[in-house]
């Protein structure tokens, strides 16, 4: 399991789990400090009342001065008020909500021991188990915006089902625990199913989105593969769940696009350097990477006769600067001709 979890942060919090030392504390959002905010309002403030100064500072009188103060000081009450009441009231009921969701937690942690001599698995500990994991489910879908609550009922779910095993191949054949053990593994694998693939959707959207929104290729890049790794997860407990080999097809052209859209802004960045050599090495990366990589079909044959065509120019290109150079050159022998 250990090795099956090990790519995200969550996965590395099952881990953790797993040994004891998991904690129910979720990140905070994000807050910048009051002194960097107030500076940076400031500093938006003085900037535009400079600008508003020097597009009226043609006019006569102390409008301008005016004008321009009044503007700051509106920015400033604004940035105030911001910070103060709207962006903290809701940094306050989003901090309200992760501890709702610790406190529902912690009260329903699955009595489970850590004692290998602990008597068997009884009805009504059985039973007691299960209601507990329903409660914490039952959290989790009110909470349905935060994946770590679904991480979390998972795991227990998958807790419980490791004891449920253990159990059944030590019950005998009439036993009156082996319906409430056989009934409550239906039930709790339900919702292992439910919780495990809830999350892996919410988080790979989540990674995926925030690859998106990236600058810096690596950034782009780490995200998207922390994604497929929380599908890669959830797929190595249901491998035939249709949605989940979509989502990480679909990943995976994703982070193929990535790539090859690098090398195509490299190429492109070197052309408009006249690094013609680099450019057509860049495109041909992108190239390498189309043919090789998993991507749709026709999105890749588009891409191909895009990037064919662009080197099909810089070859152009690169004819006409040689043309004008042996042309430019003749022309300086002639003169030099003339000259003598």
């Amino acid at each position: 399991m250990n090795k099956r979890l090990n790519e995200t942060s969550q996965i590395q919090r099952f881990n953790e789990k797993k040994n004891g030392r998991v904690s129910n504390k979720y990140n905070r959002p994000f807050w910048l400090p009051a002194s960097n905010y107030y500076i940076l309002s400031f500093a938006i403030a003085v900037a535009f009342f400079f600008l508003i100064w020097g597009a009226l500072h043609e006019e006569e009188g102390e409008a301008p001065w005016i004008f321009a103060g009044f503007g700051s000081s509106l920015i400033l009450v604004g940035a105030v008020f911001l910070r103060e009441i709207v962006l903290k009231k809701a940094r306050n009921q989003f901090l309200v909500a992760q501890r709702r969701l610790d406190n529902n937690v912690s009260n329903t942690a699955i009595p489970l021991g850590t004692n290998n001599k602990e008597e068997k698995l009884s009805l009504q500990k059985n039973a007691e188990i299960i209601s507990n994991i329903k409660h914490k489910s039952e959290a989790a879908r009110i909470l349905r915006k935060l994946p770590e609550a679904h991480l979390e009922v998972f795991e227990s779910c998958d807790e419980y089902l490791s004891i449920n095993k253990k159990a059944l191949e030590t019950v005998s054949a009439g036993s009156p625990r082996l319906a409430a053990l056989r009934r409550g593994r239906e039930i709790i694998k339900e919702l292992h199913k439910f919780h495990l693939l809830t999350w892996a959707g919410m988080q790979s959207r989540l990674l995926t989105q925030e690859a998106k929104n990236q600058f810096k290729f690596s950034d782009k890049l780490n995200n998207a593969h922390k994604a497929q790794s929380v599908l890669e997860t959830a797929l190595q407990f249901y491998p035939n769940d249709t949605q989940l080999i979509e989502s990480e097809e679909v990943l995976k052209e994703f982070i193929t696009s990535i790539k090859i859209f690098h090398w195509i802004e490299q190429a492109e960045r070197a052309a408009f350097k006249k690094n013609y050599k680099r450019a057509i090495s860049c495109y041909q990366d992108a190239l390498f990477f189309l043919a090789r990589e998993n991507i749709n079909k026709e999105e890749g044959e588009l891409i191909t006769e895009q990037i064919n065509r662009k080197i099909e120019n810089i070859h152009q290109i690169e004819k006409e600067v040689k043309e004008a150079k042996r042309i430019s050159t003749n022309s300086d022998l002639e003169s030099e001709n003339k000259n003598d």
